[in-house]
């Protein structure tokens, strides 16, 4: 196993009303990752996963792109202390 990461992700674009949440939770449950994806009042989708350094870098690239109807226009990418704090990864919160 590599090093652990913790990585907190802003996406704006068509990301909502797209399957994104959905698909992001698939791509990480995927990887190995924990953490959580949700909504955002704003448009925007809010993503905090952590795992792998590589495992999270290729769930970066997954999520960068989007699923095949979303159009993701910027990536806010803040790297945080890994906690393990999660159980596994879910669809959350939001508004």
């Amino acid at each position: 196993m590599g090093d652990k990461v913790r990585m907190h992700v802003l996406l704006a674009g068509r990301v909502q009303g797209v399957a994104f949440r959905y698909y992001a939770e698939k791509w990480a449950l995927e990887l190995g990752l924990t953490g959580w994806v949700k909504n955002l009042r704003d448009g925007r989708v809010e993503v905090l996963a952590e795992g792998d350094r590589e495992n999270v870098g290729q769930f970066l690239e997954r999520i960068k792109t989007g699923p095949r109807m979303a159009q993701v226009d910027s990536a806010e990418v803040r790297w945080e202390g890994y906690t393990g704090e999660f159980p596994g990864f879910e669809i959350t919160g939001g508004w």
